[in-house]
């Protein structure tokens, strides 16, 4: 840990070399120090996968959830404390596929968290299978015959809950991911930034020059708050895949409508322990 940078690890990091995950790391440092966050003032939470290993390789508060249960525990936290800046970072598959659920009512409920999607199109922990964001015809050593089942799409389904902020990039634009994070971090209620990035070991398709050849950045013609326009941009994909602010519409959170927010957070209000006694009695 140096003094510049209070968030870096130098421990070792068990990715594959070349792997996507070591860019949006160092996006979400910078996103943090830019911001001027402390350590302690983040949570990161993640699920299972290679991504999910983010939170060991970062200095801060880290929680790493069952599989595909990311989000709950981190609705959790920040129900705790309103205070802390909540960061989920996990993979497509544990994200889109396992915690599909979580991930849809995460959004309804509009929770001030933001989820950063490691996107690589593959479950990369287990060995390359396909996973919900792989392409039609997709050849994975689990589906020989190609993926027979079309991708899902997070960023329509996020922009059709109306979430308040969606993104996406392209891992190895680490400045342009760093300053989407920022923004999604800023805007109230619940932000998606799905990143984009090869796994280099089991996704021989979507490669970083797939990717530059076809990524392009969106210009002030986009409005991000037209919801019609954001469908049109989410559905982009192919020869041309626009990364940016996709859709933006801030609105007032599940917390704002179920507490008031400018109380001391629940971890740090008194409880009196003859209260508890007798919620306790009445189970028996």
């Amino acid at each position: 840990m140096t003094k510049e940078n209070q968030f870096h690890y130098s421990g070792e990091l068990a990715w594959c070399p070349g792997c996507g995950d070591f860019s949006i790391l160092s996006s979400v440092e910078n996103a943090l120090l830019n911001l001027k966050k402390k350590p302690h003032e983040v949570l990161i939470v993640s699920g299972i996968g290679q991504a999910a290993k983010l939170p060991h390789y970062i200095n801060t508060n880290g929680f790493d959830g069952l599989h595909g249960r990311a989000l709950p525990v981190a609705f959790g936290a920040k129900a705790a404390n309103h205070k802390l800046l909540v960061l989920v970072t996990s993979g497509d598959g544990d994200i889109y596929g396992e915690g599909g659920n979580h991930f849809i009512h995460a959004i309804r409920r509009n929770i001030d968290i933001t989820l950063i999607v490691h996107n690589n199109q593959v479950y990369g922990l287990t060995k390359g299978q396909a996973s919900p964001t792989s392409d039609l015809g997709m050849i994975t050593k689990t589906q020989p015959n190609g993926v027979a089942t079309a991708p899902f799409n997070p960023l329509a389904t996020a922009i059709a809950l109306d979430a308040a902020f969606v993104a996406r990039s392209f891992s190895q634009e680490t400045k342009f991911t760093t300053k989407l994070i920022e923004e999604g971090i800023q805007t109230r209620g619940f932000s998606l930034i799905d990143v984009l990035q090869p796994c280099v070991s089991f996704n021989h398709i979507n490669t970083y020059k797939w990717y530059s050849e076809r990524v392009y950045q969106l210009d002030s013609s986009h409005d991000p708050a037209d919801k019609s326009q954001a469908y049109k941009k989410s559905g982009e994909w192919g020869d041309k895949i626009p990364i940016g602010v996709i859709y933006k519409k801030p609105r007032k959170t599940y917390l704002d409508t179920t507490f008031k927010t400018r109380d001391l957070p629940l971890f740090k209000r008194k409880t009196k322990i003859k209260d508890l006694i007798s919620i306790i009695n009445e189970f028996y």
